[in-house]
């Protein structure tokens, strides 16, 4: 469970049974406006040429502003320590975030956690 996700429980449970009904309804509004599976697409930033892996975790994360880093953190620290301390190669790093990020987005757009 994500932080928001934490958060917005302990709103819930700390509400009275009248005014959960009404955030309920208001919820199930929103998700009628906006759709179940409407996700914003990726913004189209286009990858530098000698871009250093902390730069890349940035463009990605602008990228894909959608996406929960929470949920990819321990993924993307692995990958920047694997550069940092034990030189793998920049390009490597920046292919495997990438694809981290990448499949992340595409779970939310899915559905999946």
């Amino acid at each position: 469970m994500t932080q928001h996700e934490r958060r917005l429980l302990a709103l819930y449970q700390g509400l009275p049974d009248a005014v959960r009904a009404q955030l309920l309804d208001f919820a199930e509004f929103l998700m009628a406006r906006h759709g179940a599976g409407a996700v914003e697409a990726p913004k189209d930033i286009p990858r530098p040429a000698n871009e250093t892996v902390i730069a890349a975790v940035k463009r990605l994360s602008a990228t894909y502003s959608m996406v929960d880093r929470d949920r990819i953190l321990h993924e993307t620290s692995a990958l920047v320590s694997a550069h940092l301390l034990q030189g793998k190669p920049a390009a490597d790093v920046i292919d495997e975030l990438e694809r981290v990020f990448r499949r992340q987005y595409e779970r939310l757009g899915s559905g999946q956690p």
